[in-house]
Protein backbone atom coordinates (compact mmCIF):
# COMPACT_ATOMS: atom_id res chain seq x y z
CA UNK A 1 0.00 0.00 0.00
CA UNK A 2 2.73 2.36 1.13
CA UNK A 3 5.16 1.47 -2.05
CA UNK A 4 1.66 2.29 -4.40
CA UNK A 5 1.03 5.64 -2.52
CA UNK A 6 4.59 6.32 -3.10
CA UNK A 7 4.79 5.93 -6.84
CA UNK A 8 1.35 7.77 -7.24
CA UNK A 9 2.66 10.57 -5.11
CA UNK A 10 6.61 10.10 -6.41
CA UNK A 11 7.11 13.97 -7.12
CA UNK A 12 5.05 14.91 -3.60
CA UNK A 13 7.34 12.41 -1.89
CA UNK A 14 10.21 14.21 -3.57
CA UNK A 15 9.66 17.58 -2.26
CA UNK A 16 8.97 16.27 1.25
CA UNK A 17 12.52 14.83 1.20
CA UNK A 18 14.16 18.16 1.19
CA UNK A 19 12.65 18.99 4.28
CA UNK A 20 13.01 15.59 5.88
CA UNK A 21 16.75 15.76 5.00
CA UNK A 22 16.95 18.92 6.72
CA UNK A 23 15.74 18.46 9.81
CA UNK A 24 17.46 14.93 10.42
CA UNK A 25 21.06 16.62 9.26
CA UNK A 26 20.36 19.66 11.72
CA UNK A 27 18.06 18.76 14.23
CA UNK A 28 18.35 14.98 14.55
CA UNK A 29 22.12 13.79 14.00
CA UNK A 30 22.82 16.42 16.42
CA UNK A 31 21.13 15.11 19.15
CA UNK A 32 24.28 12.93 19.45
CA UNK A 33 26.02 15.76 21.38
CA UNK A 34 23.19 15.31 24.12
CA UNK A 35 25.29 12.49 25.74
CA UNK A 36 28.20 14.93 26.79
CA UNK A 37 25.59 16.26 29.73
CA UNK A 38 26.52 13.24 31.58
CA UNK A 39 30.18 13.58 31.33
CA UNK A 40 32.88 15.89 31.99
CA UNK A 41 33.50 16.88 28.66
CA UNK A 42 36.62 17.76 27.38
CA UNK A 43 36.88 18.81 23.47
CA UNK A 44 40.58 17.50 23.30
CA UNK A 45 39.36 13.57 24.42
CA UNK A 46 36.16 14.31 22.54
CA UNK A 47 33.09 12.90 22.99
CA UNK A 48 33.44 9.54 23.60
CA UNK A 49 36.72 9.40 26.01
CA UNK A 50 35.61 12.32 28.20
CA UNK A 51 34.79 10.92 31.66
CA UNK A 52 31.38 9.84 32.49
CA UNK A 53 29.87 11.75 35.81
CA UNK A 54 26.32 10.82 35.57
CA UNK A 55 23.62 13.40 36.67
CA UNK A 56 26.41 15.36 38.87
CA UNK A 57 25.73 18.05 36.15
CA UNK A 58 22.20 18.43 36.68
CA UNK A 59 22.46 18.00 40.41
CA UNK A 60 24.88 21.06 40.49
CA UNK A 61 22.49 23.10 38.59
CA UNK A 62 19.12 22.02 40.68
CA UNK A 63 21.67 22.96 43.88
CA UNK A 64 23.13 26.04 43.12
CA UNK A 65 21.97 29.22 43.46
CA UNK A 66 20.94 30.52 40.36
CA UNK A 67 18.41 27.98 39.55
CA UNK A 68 15.39 29.18 41.27
CA UNK A 69 15.61 32.62 39.42
CA UNK A 70 16.49 31.07 36.17
CA UNK A 71 13.56 29.61 36.38
CA UNK A 72 11.18 31.82 38.00
CA UNK A 73 12.12 34.32 35.40
CA UNK A 74 11.76 32.58 32.15
CA UNK A 75 8.77 31.28 33.15
CA UNK A 76 7.63 34.40 34.62
CA UNK A 77 8.41 35.88 30.47
CA UNK A 78 6.56 32.92 29.13
CA UNK A 79 3.30 33.59 31.08
CA UNK A 80 3.25 37.25 30.55
CA UNK A 81 3.78 36.77 26.67
CA UNK A 82 0.68 33.86 27.01
CA UNK A 83 -0.91 36.30 28.71
CA UNK A 84 -0.67 39.38 26.52
CA UNK A 85 1.19 38.45 23.01
CA UNK A 86 -0.69 35.80 22.87
CA UNK A 87 -4.24 37.11 22.27
CA UNK A 88 -2.91 40.53 20.21
CA UNK A 89 -2.26 38.76 16.83
CA UNK A 90 -6.46 37.10 17.60
CA UNK A 91 -7.48 40.49 18.47
CA UNK A 92 -5.93 42.17 15.71
CA UNK A 93 -7.70 39.55 13.46
CA UNK A 94 -10.56 40.11 14.07
CA UNK A 95 -10.73 43.75 14.16
CA UNK A 96 -9.36 43.35 10.93
CA UNK A 97 -11.80 40.75 9.71
CA UNK A 98 -14.82 43.66 10.93
CA UNK A 99 -12.66 46.84 8.56
CA UNK A 100 -15.14 47.15 5.62
CA UNK A 101 -13.00 49.27 3.99
CA UNK A 102 -10.33 47.46 1.86
CA UNK A 103 -7.63 50.26 1.42
CA UNK A 104 -7.68 50.74 5.01
CA UNK A 105 -7.28 47.13 5.73
CA UNK A 106 -4.32 46.51 3.71
CA UNK A 107 -2.53 49.64 5.09
CA UNK A 108 -2.99 48.60 8.68
CA UNK A 109 -1.98 45.04 7.91
CA UNK A 110 1.14 46.73 5.53
CA UNK A 111 2.24 48.85 8.59
CA UNK A 112 1.97 45.89 11.80
CA UNK A 113 3.87 43.61 9.37
CA UNK A 114 6.62 45.45 8.99
CA UNK A 115 8.19 45.30 12.62
CA UNK A 116 8.65 41.56 11.69
CA UNK A 117 11.18 42.11 9.17
CA UNK A 118 13.24 44.02 10.54
CA UNK A 119 16.36 42.61 12.81
CA UNK A 120 16.55 41.52 15.94
CA UNK A 121 19.77 43.66 16.77
CA UNK A 122 18.01 46.95 14.82
CA UNK A 123 15.29 46.29 17.45
CA UNK A 124 17.04 45.95 20.56
CA UNK A 125 19.15 48.81 19.32
CA UNK A 126 15.94 50.79 18.71
CA UNK A 127 14.87 49.64 22.51
CA UNK A 128 18.08 50.70 23.79
CA UNK A 129 17.88 54.23 22.04
CA UNK A 130 14.22 55.25 23.18
CA UNK A 131 14.94 53.83 27.10
CA UNK A 132 17.49 56.36 27.86
CA UNK A 133 17.20 59.26 29.89
CA UNK A 134 16.56 61.79 26.78
CA UNK A 135 14.68 58.44 25.08
CA UNK A 136 11.53 58.90 23.34
CA UNK A 137 9.59 56.78 25.92
CA UNK A 138 11.24 59.22 28.73
CA UNK A 139 10.28 62.22 26.51
CA UNK A 140 6.43 60.78 26.40
CA UNK A 141 6.50 60.18 30.07
CA UNK A 142 7.62 63.21 31.35
CA UNK A 143 4.63 64.60 29.81
CA UNK A 144 2.62 62.80 32.34
CA UNK A 145 5.09 64.11 35.30
CA UNK A 146 6.99 61.25 35.35
CA UNK A 147 10.53 61.65 36.82
CA UNK A 148 13.25 60.44 33.48
CA UNK A 149 15.42 57.68 33.91
CA UNK A 150 17.24 54.76 32.00
CA UNK A 151 14.40 52.12 31.81
CA UNK A 152 16.23 49.27 31.06
CA UNK A 153 18.82 50.09 34.34
CA UNK A 154 15.10 49.09 36.51
CA UNK A 155 14.94 45.41 36.94
CA UNK A 156 10.91 45.65 37.80
CA UNK A 157 10.82 47.01 34.07
CA UNK A 158 12.76 44.62 32.08
CA UNK A 159 9.86 41.99 31.41
CA UNK A 160 7.37 45.06 30.64
CA UNK A 161 9.48 46.34 27.66
CA UNK A 162 10.83 42.66 26.50
CA UNK A 163 7.02 41.49 26.09
CA UNK A 164 6.11 44.85 25.37
CA UNK A 165 8.39 45.06 21.94
CA UNK A 166 7.72 41.46 21.15
CA UNK A 167 3.84 42.39 21.18
CA UNK A 168 4.96 45.74 18.53
CA UNK A 169 6.87 43.17 16.74
CA UNK A 170 5.03 40.09 16.29
CA UNK A 171 1.44 40.86 16.06
CA UNK A 172 1.31 42.16 12.30
CA UNK A 173 2.97 38.46 11.09
CA UNK A 174 0.77 36.66 13.94
CA UNK A 175 -2.19 37.65 12.43
CA UNK A 176 -1.42 35.94 9.11
CA UNK A 177 -2.67 32.43 10.11
CA UNK A 178 -5.65 33.87 12.21
CA UNK A 179 -7.08 35.75 8.67
CA UNK A 180 -6.28 32.66 6.89
CA UNK A 181 -8.58 30.55 8.96
CA UNK A 182 -10.77 32.97 8.96
CA UNK A 183 -11.30 33.14 4.95
CA UNK A 184 -12.78 29.46 5.94
CA UNK A 185 -15.36 30.37 7.30
CA UNK A 186 -18.98 29.50 5.75
CA UNK A 187 -20.30 33.21 5.03
CA UNK A 188 -24.13 31.60 5.52
CA UNK A 189 -23.07 31.65 8.94
CA UNK A 190 -23.20 35.07 9.37
CA UNK A 191 -26.30 35.79 7.36
CA UNK A 192 -28.34 33.31 9.12
CA UNK A 193 -27.52 35.01 12.39
CA UNK A 194 -27.84 38.24 10.97
CA UNK A 195 -31.29 37.39 10.27
CA UNK A 196 -31.21 35.97 13.81
CA UNK A 197 -31.07 39.68 14.91
CA UNK A 198 -27.10 39.22 15.83
CA UNK A 199 -25.37 42.18 15.70
CA UNK A 200 -21.95 43.12 15.01
CA UNK A 201 -20.46 41.70 18.50
CA UNK A 202 -22.55 39.09 18.93
CA UNK A 203 -22.07 37.46 15.26
CA UNK A 204 -17.77 38.06 16.13
CA UNK A 205 -18.69 36.17 19.43
CA UNK A 206 -20.64 33.59 18.07
CA UNK A 207 -19.56 32.87 14.36
CA UNK A 208 -16.30 34.40 13.41
CA UNK A 209 -14.33 33.18 17.28
CA UNK A 210 -15.60 29.27 17.33
CA UNK A 211 -14.68 29.03 13.63
CA UNK A 212 -10.78 29.99 14.42
CA UNK A 213 -11.13 28.19 17.46
CA UNK A 214 -9.05 24.63 16.20
CA UNK A 215 -6.23 27.16 14.68
CA UNK A 216 -5.94 29.01 18.18
CA UNK A 217 -5.92 25.84 20.18
CA UNK A 218 -3.38 24.32 18.16
CA UNK A 219 -1.22 27.71 17.90
CA UNK A 220 -2.27 27.24 21.80
CA UNK A 221 -0.73 24.24 22.58
CA UNK A 222 2.54 24.64 20.81
CA UNK A 223 2.62 27.65 22.83
CA UNK A 224 2.74 25.57 25.71
CA UNK A 225 5.37 23.27 24.08
CA UNK A 226 7.73 25.96 24.08
CA UNK A 227 6.75 27.34 27.99
CA UNK A 228 10.78 27.26 29.03
CA UNK A 229 11.66 28.76 25.92
CA UNK A 230 13.03 32.37 25.77
CA UNK A 231 15.21 33.22 22.74
CA UNK A 232 19.01 33.95 24.40
CA UNK A 233 19.44 36.64 21.07
CA UNK A 234 17.31 39.36 22.79
CA UNK A 235 17.82 38.93 26.28
CA UNK A 236 21.36 39.11 25.80
CA UNK A 237 21.03 42.44 23.67
CA UNK A 238 18.38 44.11 26.50
CA UNK A 239 20.00 42.72 29.61
CA UNK A 240 22.47 44.05 32.14
CA UNK A 241 24.04 43.60 35.59
CA UNK A 242 21.76 45.90 37.23
CA UNK A 243 18.52 43.83 35.50
CA UNK A 244 19.96 39.64 36.11
CA UNK A 245 17.41 39.60 39.06
CA UNK A 246 14.48 39.83 36.65
CA UNK A 247 15.98 39.85 32.91
CA UNK A 248 18.24 36.27 33.14
CA UNK A 249 16.87 32.95 31.51
CA UNK A 250 17.94 29.54 31.00
CA UNK A 251 18.88 30.28 27.38
CA UNK A 252 20.78 33.38 28.56
CA UNK A 253 22.62 31.48 30.83
CA UNK A 254 23.44 28.75 28.83
CA UNK A 255 24.73 31.03 26.63
CA UNK A 256 27.40 32.57 28.87
CA UNK A 257 28.23 28.94 30.30
CA UNK A 258 28.52 27.19 27.42
CA UNK A 259 30.12 29.59 24.91
CA UNK A 260 31.33 32.12 26.78
CA UNK A 261 32.55 30.32 29.86
CA UNK A 262 33.31 27.32 27.41
CA UNK A 263 31.57 24.46 30.15
CA UNK A 264 30.02 22.57 27.38
CA UNK A 265 28.55 19.55 29.75
CA UNK A 266 27.24 21.84 32.59
CA UNK A 267 25.35 24.07 29.83
CA UNK A 268 24.42 20.80 27.94
CA UNK A 269 22.83 19.26 30.99
CA UNK A 270 20.96 22.90 32.10
CA UNK A 271 19.71 22.65 27.98
CA UNK A 272 18.61 19.36 28.22
CA UNK A 273 16.70 19.84 31.21
CA UNK A 274 15.20 22.93 29.50
CA UNK A 275 14.01 20.78 26.41
CA UNK A 276 12.84 17.69 28.49
CA UNK A 277 10.17 20.05 30.69
CA UNK A 278 9.10 21.79 27.22
CA UNK A 279 8.40 18.47 26.52
CA UNK A 280 6.63 16.97 29.08
CA UNK A 281 4.32 20.53 28.78
CA UNK A 282 3.89 19.62 25.15
CA UNK A 283 2.36 15.87 26.14
CA UNK A 284 0.01 17.75 28.99
CA UNK A 285 -1.15 20.61 26.92
CA UNK A 286 -2.06 18.19 24.11
CA UNK A 287 -3.35 15.36 25.91
CA UNK A 288 -5.75 18.22 28.20
CA UNK A 289 -7.04 19.71 24.78
CA UNK A 290 -7.72 16.86 23.24
CA UNK A 291 -10.01 16.00 26.44
CA UNK A 292 -11.83 19.34 26.57
CA UNK A 293 -12.13 20.28 22.81
CA UNK A 294 -11.12 16.90 21.01
CA UNK A 295 -8.71 19.49 19.38
CA UNK A 296 -5.01 18.55 19.56
CA UNK A 297 -1.37 17.77 17.42
CA UNK A 298 -1.90 13.80 17.35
Amino acid sequence: MLKKDFFKNKYIYFLASFGVAYYFIFSYIPMYGIIIAFKNYSPTKGILESSWVGFSHFTDFFNSFYFWRLLRNTLLINVYELLFAFPAPIILALLLNEVKKVMFKRIVQTVTYLPHFVSIVVICGMIVDFSRTTGLFNKILTLFGVEAQNLLLDPSLFRTIFVGSGIWQGVGWGTIIYLAALTAIDTQLYDAATVDGANRWKRMWHVTLPGIMPTIVILLILQFGSMMNVGFEKIILLYNSQTYETADVISSFVYRRGILEANYSYSTAVSLFNSIINFLLLIAANKLSRKVNETSLW
